[in-house]
């Protein structure tokens, strides 16, 4: 690390970015940082330990700044309440061996290596030899995991073994897509042709490390881990909800807050559903109608382009009246999802130079038709205003807050509770009067009050409350958890099953997205309190979004004094 004499907080966040990009140069390639291009991390328990000593080097650096003159200013101070809370949960994370037993359908060490190739610039021959480089890089970043859960299997720290399953499915067609080439030799086809053998051979290479994987992964690793809960327990949980959220959550308060958010919708719900289908027996029903007589968008092209339409649609409709915006920050691409990975749409953020825009990501999972009361709000929480807007300004912002804040530090909790926000938004101004968007809208919010029901209530073996209308009394099991989740969404079959194996593989996280909204709702209203007829809602949103992330515990506070 370079020293500088008597570094303040920023200056330590930054140079932990340099360093860790050395280390991680899937997040360099995230961050638009071209040396990173041809490599990939080492993430075998030697490398996971080689990031925990930088993380704790920082934290000594941290203390020495916190010391420094200067070091008391809003913006020093925010910095280094972030620092020191991100590197503090994710040190008690690698302290619990979980690097050991990370498995599951998504946010894998696995899928960051196939994943970072979408991402990695492919505009000329001079990106695609360093796409070959990182190609040849694969066999030994996925040995290096194998590695890891080896010792973890050695140390008897299992992973759960639906996500295992899952995983094995998913390395089983990035492995062959159909044609008896594998994901990687689809990928590197596009390259030009005076690489051509280059690149076929080292994808050829990486496709048969991860046919290797999955051999293992089906036949030593799954064997192995047979019969170990797919839970994980009380400790383990508000260790990762602190990971996700920033804060040491009351698990049993946000247990009730999502039962009480469910009756509020579902009595929301029942008023909208009546407008489409009236006499149904329940809101599910009227969106089933939906899904077979609703607006649809024909096609994946055209859904794409839909999909473009409405992000541009909404920045022309909020620009200037609700957000001011940059121009770099007005650029949003509506891009579809490569085939195996997880069903839920998604949100890449920009470059830091904002040469590779934001950009959203529809998984089609094989369909070609596409119901709008689906797509509507889930795109405000994606695109615009929810991930693109706040992920976007943090990256323009950059250089007044650290690049630490507009980049690596976000807390996940953060960011999808000001997505969740945005869809309500957007629903507060008068975008979603249709009945089918709003009650689309509506089941989307139910989604997510679920999420906390089943995440928490499963993970922790809780009760399920006397007034519930589904098996009121018993314990959770994820058994129980896919049936409530399935009667109360839309979604399909396929999707239900990878999000409850989602939750099994990152626990905690699911939650953040509501426990998130309700810290972004109470900041605005006691801003709004403090300021009274003053309050301006526009310039709120700007300062908002433009002072980095925090963890919960720290963002109602700071959003209290915008």
């Amino acid at each position: 690390m370079s020293e500088t004499k008597s570094p303040l907080p920023r200056q330590v966040a930054d140079a932990y970015v340099d360093d860790l990009i050395a280390l991680d140069p899937v997040t360099g390639t995230y961050l638009g940082v071209k040396e990173s291009s041809s490599r990939l991390p080492d993430l075998s328990p030697a490398g996971q330990e080689a990031l925990a000593a930088l993380q704790r080097a920082t934290l000594a650096r941290l203390d020495e700044a916190e010391r420094q003159p200067g070091a008391d200013s809003d913006i020093e101070r925010r910095c280094a309440r972030l620092l020191r809370e991100r590197l503090t949960a994710e040190l008690a994370v690698h302290g619990a061996d979980e690097g050991l037993r990370a498995v599951g359908n998504l946010g894998m060490p696995a899928h960051s290596v196939r994943e970072v190739f979408t991402v990695t610039p492919s505009q000329t021959d001079e990106d695609w030899a360093a796409i070959a480089e990182r190609l040849r890089a694969v066999p030994a970043a996925l040995a290096g995991y194998r590695e890891s859960l080896a010792l973890g299997l050695e140390r008897k720290l299992y992973a759960s073994p639906r996500p295992t399953a899952t995983f094995v499915e998913q390395l089983t067609e990035w492995a062959d897509t159909g044609d008896g080439r594998g994901w990687f030799e689809d990928f590197a086809s596009a390259g030009p042709e005076a690489l051509r053998a280059e690149l076929d051979e080292a994808a050829r290479a990486a496709t048969a490390a991860v046919a290797e994987l999955r051999d293992w992964m089906r036949d030593v690793y799954a064997p192995a881990i047979e019969g170990a809960p797919n839970t994980v327990g009380r400790e383990r949980y508000a260790r990762w909800s602190r990971y996700f959220n920033g804060t040491d959550l009351d698990l049993d308060e946000a247990y009730a807050y999502g039962w009480s958010e469910y009756h509020r919708l579902l009595a929301e719900m029942k008023r909208e559903a009546e407008k489409i289908l009236p006499g149904a027996a329940t809101p599910w029903v009227a969106l089933a109608h939906l899904d077979e007589h609703g607006r649809h968008i024909e096609g994946v092209d055209e859904v794409r382009e839909w999909l473009q339409g409405l992000m541009d649609e909404a920045i022309e409709k909020l620009d200037g009246t609700h957000f001011e915006l940059a121009e770099p920050v007005r650029k949003v691409e509506s891009c579809i999802a490569p085939p195996g990975g997880a069903a839920a749409p998604y949100y890449t953020p920009p470059s830091e130079d904002f040469s590779r825009p934001g950009r959203t990501w529809l998984p089609t999972m094989g369909q070609t038709r596409f119901p709008v009361y689906d797509l509507v709000s889930t795109w405000y929480h994606e695109g615009v205003p929810g991930h693109h807007l706040q992920l976007a300004q943090w990256t323009y912002v950059a250089g007044s807050l650290s690049r630490y804040q507009a980049s690596i530090g976000g807390v996940s909790a953060n960011a999808e509770g000001w997505a969740l926000y945005a869809e309500r938004l957007m629903d507060e101004l008068g975008f979603l009067t249709d009945p089918e968007q709003r009650l689309g809208y509506l089941d989307a919010q139910m989604m997510r009050a679920a999420r906390v029901i089943v995440d928490v209530g499963m993970h922790l073996e809780l009760e399920i409350p006397a007034d519930s209308p589904f098996h009121p009394g018993e314990r959770w099991t994820p058994e129980l958890a896919q049936e409530f989740f399935g009667a109360h969404s839309s979604r399909p079959a396929d999707f239900v099953e990878s999000e409850l194996t989602r939750y099994l593989t990152i626990p905690g996280q699911a939650i953040g997205y509501k426990l998130g909204e309700r810290a972004w709702l109470l900041g605005r209203e006691k801003a709004r309190e403090r300021h009274g007829d003053a309050f301006d809602l526009k310039a709120w949103h700007m300062a908002a979004l433009s002072q980095g992330s925090l963890g919960l515990d720290d963002l109602v506070d700071e959003l209290s004094q915008l």
